[in-house]
C-alpha cells in the first residue's frame, strides 16, 4: 500500500524529465530511420489534460514505433478504478507517463516495452496519495542468451545504485506480471516492473524512476543493432506474427495501463498504438520439437536468473 508523503511532489519536475525523456529515446531510434521520420500528434483530452505522441510506422528496421507522452487530470477517477483502493475515492488526481513499443521488422530482433509513470491524488484537508511505476520488458521471437543477459544485466545495473534487493524483485515481479494467464505462459523473457513505488520519499523514488528510465536505451539499441540485419524468410515472418499475437492478447486483457486509459477516457490512438501493424493467429499450432521455434518455450520463455 502507498505510503502518504507530507511533501507534495514536484509535479513540474517530473513532467519535465518524461518530455524529455520521450526526445531522448525517438532521436536514439531515429538512428535507424533516417528516412522515416516519427508523426507527432499533439491532443488534448476533454475531461483534462492531454499528450503527445509520436508514432514511426514501415520503416526499414522499425516496422512500429510508439512512444507517448501524457499528461491527464480529473475530478475522480472511475468506480472501476476506485473499487480496490477507496482511499482514492473522491480526490481529483493527475498521471504522467511515458509508454512505448517498438516492433522491429526482422523476426530476430524482439518487440520491446517501456513505461514510466507518476500518480498523484489529492483532496482538500487531506495529505496527497502518490506513487510511481513502470519498467521495461523484451519479448524475442527468437532468442540469443546474449541479448538476455545484455537486457537484464542493463535491468539490475539501472536498480543497483538503490539496493541489492530491488533488481531480483522488480524481476520476479516482472515475470509474475507480464504472463498470460489462459495461456500459461510469459510474454517474452521480462526485465523490471514496479508500481505503487513512493519509498522512501518523493526525492529517491523520482531518482529510481529515472534511472530507469534513462537505461532502456542503452538496454535496447545495441539488441536492435546486432539483429536488424539476420537474413530471414517466410518461416521466420510467419513465426513473428503469430507470436505477435501474445503480445495483443496480453495489452487488451491485463495490461493496466491499457486498462486505465481506456476507462478513464485516454485518447484511444495512444493507447493503442502498442499493437503491432501485422498479426497472425492459429488454431492449436505447436512449434516442431527441436526448431529454432520450439527453443523459444523451451528455453526463453521459462523465467530464469539471466545474470
Amino acid at each position: 500500500m502507498p505510503q502518504i508523503d507530507h511533501n507534495l511532489p514536484d509535479i513540474a519536475a517530473v513532467r519535465d524529465y518524461l518530455m524529455d525523456l520521450q526526445d531522448r529515446i525517438c532521436d536514439a531510434l531515429q538512428t535507424f530511420e533516417p528516412d522515416t521520420p516519427f508523426h507527432e500528434d499533439t491532443w488534448v483530452r476533454d475531461e483534462g489534460g492531454g499528450g503527445r505522441s509520436r508514432v514511426l510506422e514501415e520503416g526499414t528496421v522499425l516496422e512500429k514505433a510508439g512512444i507517448n507522452f501524457s499528461h491527464v487530470h480529473g475530478k475522480q477517477l472511475p468506480a472501476s478504478a476506485t473499487a480496490h483502493r477507496p482511499e482514492l475515492a473522491g480526490r481529483r488526481f493527475e498521471a504522467l507517463g511515458v509508454s512505448l513499443v517498438i516492433h522491429p521488422r526482422n523476426p530476430y530482433a524482439p518487440t520491446s516495452h517501456a513505461n514510466v509513470r507518476f500518480f498523484i491524488a489529492q483532496k482538500e484537508g487531506a495529505d496527497p496519495v502518490w506513487w510511481f511505476g513502470g519498467g521495461f520488458d523484451l519479448t524475442p521471437y527468437y532468442g540469443f542468451e546474449e541479448d538476455a543477459r545484455h537486457w537484464h544485466q542493463t535491468a539490475k545495473e539501472a536498480c543497483e545504485p538503490f539496493g541489492d534487493e530491488l533488481y531480483p524483485r522488480l524481476k520476479q515481479w516482472c515475470d509474475e506480471y507480464f504472463y498470460l494467464k489462459h495461456r500459461n505462459e510469459p510474454r517474452g523473457i521480462g526485465g523490471l516492473f514496479f508500481d505503487d513505488y513512493n519509498t522512501p520519499g518523493f526525492a529517491d523514488s523520482f531518482a529510481f524512476m529515472r534511472s530507469v528510465g534513462d537505461h532502456y536505451v542503452p538496454a535496447y539499441v545495441p539488441v536492435v543493432e546486432k539483429r536488424k540485419d539476420i537474413a530471414y524468410g517466410e518461416r521466420e515472418r510467419d513465426f513473428q506474427l503469430y507470436r505477435r499475437g501474445r503480445y495483443v492478447e496480453f495489452n487488451l486483457v491485463y495490461d493496466r495501463g491499457t486498462l486505465f486509459g481506456l476507462q478513464t477516457g485516454g485518447r484511444t490512438e495512444s493507447i493503442l498504438m502498442s499493437l503491432p501493424p501485422l498479426v497472425k493467429w492459429r488454431y492449436d499450432w505447436q512449434p516442431e520439437a527441436g526448431s529454432a521455434e520450439a527453443v523459444l518455450y523451451d528455453i526463453f520463455l521459462k523465467p530464469q536468473d539471466w545474470v
